[in-house]
């Protein structure tokens, strides 16, 4: 096969060009991108529901401000309590947003 060139005129009008029907796949959909700012403010209004401790141990824990999940032990060094410490407030938290009046808020989100 012979190559083609990204800039063939494609249509009868002439004003567009093959490589504007090839996808980038390095940059995140529409759509995408609309969901995920949507459930991280789902995310946010339901943890704002927690005590601030609780909120600060979850958001550390799955790395919601800043990109990275601590350990149990960086959480822990935090807060000056022990690493078990911090597992029994994660799962209170936990516990507290599997309650229907705040999971039903994220459960459109769910596949």
């Amino acid at each position: 096969r012979e190559p083609i060139s990204l800039e063939v005129p494609v249509g009868s009008e002439e004003d567009s060009e093959l490589g504007d029907f090839i996808p980038d796949t390095e940059v995140e959909s529409p759509i995408n991108a609309t969901a995920h700012k949507l459930l991280s403010e789902q995310i946010k209004t339901v943890l704002n529901t927690l005590p601030a401790r609780e909120q600060k141990v979850l958001r550390m824990r799955f790395g919601l401000d800043d990109g990275y999940s601590h350990t149990l032990e960086e959480v822990g060094y935090v807060f000056q309590v022990t690493r078990e410490r911090i597992r029994q407030i994660e799962a209170k938290a936990l516990r507290r947003l599997r309650h229907p009046s705040r999971s039903k808020k994220l459960k459109d989100y769910i596949d």
